[in-house]
């Protein structure tokens, strides 16, 4: 770890986190806006990644919707990186007072992470739209849950009690995110004295939106590419966070 950083996080008595799709990449995960994303998208079905994972699309098109979801959204085999295993141990330091993400994948909590605020929902998390039965990440990869009533062999996961459709438990386009989770995720940040923020390019809203209530002394930036923030910054790393953080 650089020592400048170190400096900081030793000095730091509430420190939060803030993190994006390049969290994750270096478990194994591709960003899916990626260009190899976005092309693969519009070669395979025709449209962007963005429609892909809508509302709209999941309503009109449920068949196709998990086809993408199931082979771009789920990595069963993917591990926490030195990233997610450095943030849990500032956590059990007592440093680390949360990790606001926007990704679905649950690694942060497989790392030993206890206090994860997940934006968008989480692929681990299944709920029947019916009856609000929940369901396991297995149990919706699973072919013989995917059979409907005439006895069809669908992409769709059905329900075992009432045969309504398991929808994943994530946040699409089009749908608002949960202002609970969100006050949850202002408050941390507002009343943290050091800021990492990680792996997001910081120009989706309203997640972004969340810096704006940093009123600490040290904000720092860890991202690949070049972010609308970095002249606020104490620090700025264009590079991975799993490298920056190992």
């Amino acid at each position: 770890m650089d020592d400048k950083l170190k400096e900081i996080l030793d000095k730091s008595k509430y420190i939060s986190f803030f993190g994006g799709a390049g969290v994750s990449t270096d478990s194994g995960i591709p960003d899916f806006r990626s260009d190899k994303g976005l092309y693969k998208a519009k070669n395979e079905y025709g449209v962007s990644p963005e429609v892909l994972i809508s509302h709209s699309y999941f309503v009109s098109y449920m068949d196709s919707f998990f086809e993408y979801y199931k082979e771009n959204f789920i990595y069963k085999d993917a591990k926490p990186n030195p990233a997610h295993f450095k943030l849990a141990e500032l956590e059990r330091e007592g440093k680390l007072k949360g990790v606001v993400t926007q990704n679905v994948d649950g690694l942060h909590q497989m790392a030993g992470s206890k206090n994860v605020i997940e934006l968008h929902g989480s692929v681990m998390r299944n709920i029947c739209m019916d009856c609000k039965s929940l369901y396991s990440l297995e149990y919706i990869l699973d072919p013989k849950n995917c059979i409907d009533k005439e006895g069809n062999q669908r992409s769709i996961p059905y329900c075992s009690k009432c045969n309504g459709v398991v929808k994943p438990d994530v946040v699409l386009y089009e749908e608002m995110l949960d202002t609970v989770i969100m006050e949850k995720a202002a408050k941390i940040i507002s009343e943290s004295d050091t800021l990492i923020v990680a792996g997001t390019s910081l120009v989706v809203y309203p997640a972004a939106g969340l810096i704006n209530y940093f009123r600490g002394d040290n904000l720092v930036l860890i991202n690949r590419d070049r972010t609308p923030f970095d002249q606020k910054a104490s620090l700025v790393y264009h590079d991975s966070i799993g490298k920056v953080m190992a």
